[in-house]
């Protein structure tokens, strides 16, 4: 039994969204109870206690597109490497370090990522993977790094035809292979999805194997349409708009999960919509890669599941937030934009994206929802009251006000020292390794 007490605790339940003085218990891997301190004291006078000196209680954060092979980029300097687009970008250097990665690569990555997650109160994620250097066995070094660190991780390869029809046939198995074990995993911890990269490195033929290969228990993680040159390709290669290429490859549907949506249009919204497919929306990914901004707020005014991620880009949801917030009113030259919206996106929506793939119920806390809890030093400089909460988090708070993170009942850090694994000796693993990757990028 654990009990987080003595802060605001804020729920993200509608029928009770702040508890001043509050608390959380957690039994086992689900919250028991929510209430003032002294009741859940009173209640469980036997539990392991955190104080939360006075600080925000809440939902651990749920990121919905990240990219863990991607750690070892920081500071990694590509000779030669000068894009002039998108398409740069992802030869230059995304695709250039995937080619090299080996699997202890790949399992080191995923340390890192899952540290950083955890120091920025991140809980859940859905990672979109691609190593194609060594593709079998990568998923399940990121799961043995997931269950290592405690963080909720629904796992995919990103299939892809850019290095051959050999590695995309091997891309497809690791994603099914991955799936079928996933989907005999009873901790509630681990999911898989059938992943692909987007549809101008894709074939017919290998939409079809991926198809033929995709548990009907899951769908699809691919990036739609995050450069200009996903849509001329498709509009070259089959007369159609990306969107309308996925439907006839029947790819849409509520299990999916579409990355960016930069370049679609209200057609492709509507078969979007119709089929209850998810969108995920990275704002900071696609600022940094000058690939334009998506029609995001139309998505989430029409009623499209569209969710908060950071592509990688950082862990810190509070910080991928903050940039929606502003990137939306500068584009729509709207000081009202996007109030609303993001939050939406992030506390309701990543929660219903995850509730495809992982019970108990996330992004709340409530009884019977998962064990899934964040302390945050924030001293309010105004009153914070249950309408304005958004607010305070928005211009208050960063990921790195997170002090204690909980997961599925597990404390994985507390006063800002991870308690599951030797942090110093992982960092040092990951240094290494990543000097080596970059030797052998550089020659």
């Amino acid at each position: 039994m654990l009990v987080l007490g003595n802060g605001k605790v804020i729920t993200r339940d509608a029928a009770c969204p702040l508890i001043e003085g509050g608390a959380v218990a957690i039994d086992g891997t689900k919250i028991c109870k929510v209430g003032s301190t002294e009741d859940i004291k009173n209640a469980y006078p036997e539990a392991e206690y955190i104080d939360a000196k006075g600080g925000l209680i809440m939902p651990g954060f749920i990121n919905v597109h990240e990219h863990i092979y991607s750690s070892f980029a920081r500071g990694l300097s590509i000779k030669g490497y000068d894009p002039k687009g998108f398409l740069d970008i992802l030869d230059g250097q995304w695709w250039t370090i995937d080619r090299n990665l080996t699997l202890n690569d790949t399992y080191l990555s995923a340390m890192a990522t899952y540290i950083d997650c955890i120091r920025n109160g991140v809980t859940t994620i859905f990672d979109h993977h691609a190593s194609f250097g060594s593709i079998r066995g990568s998923l399940f070094e990121i799961e043995k790094a997931a269950k290592e660190t405690g963080v909720r991780s629904c796992l995919c390869y990103e299939i892809s035809d850019r290095d051959g029809m050999d590695k995309a046939r091997e891309s497809v198995m690791e994603n099914a292979e991955f799936i079928r074990h996933a989907l005999q995993d009873d901790t509630g911890m681990i999911a898989g999805m059938m992943g692909m990269h987007a549809q101008f490195t894709i074939s017919d033929e290998t939409m079809e194997l991926a198809a033929a290969n995709k548990p009907d228990e899951v769908g699809y993680h691919i990036h739609v349409a995050e450069g200009i040159e996903d849509l001329h390709h498709c509009l070259k290669h089959y007369g159609k708009r990306i969107v309308d290429r996925l439907m006839d490859h029947g790819i849409l549907g509520e299990k999916t999960l579409l990355g960016h949506c930069i370049y679609i249009n209200s057609h492709e919204m509507d078969l979007i919509k119709e089929t209850d497919t998810m969108v995920v929306h990275n704002p900071e990914s696609n600022m940094g890669n000058a690939c334009g901004c998506p029609p995001t707020m139309e998505l989430v005014h029409r009623g499209i599941l569209t969710g908060l991620g950071t592509d990688g880009y950082t862990h810190d949801m509070m910080e991928s937030w903050k940039v929606a917030n502003i990137l939306h009113k500068h584009h729509l030259c709207d000081p009202n934009a996007a109030w609303g919206e993001v939050p939406q996106m992030l506390f309701e929506n990543n929660a219903k994206i995850a509730g495809r793939y992982f019970a108990p119920e996330l992004g709340v806390l409530k009884e019977g929802a998962a064990g899934d809890v964040i302390i945050v030093a924030y001293d309010p400089l105004t009153p914070l009251t249950a309408d304005n909460i958004n607010s305070h988090l928005l211009f208050g708070v960063t990921g790195h006000d997170v002090v204690t993170t909980v997961a599925n009942g597990e404390i994985l850090m507390k006063d800002r020292r991870l308690t599951k694994i030797d942090v110093a000796k992982v960092m040092a693993d990951c240094r290494q390794a990543a000097k080596e990757l970059a030797g052998r990028i550089n020659g």
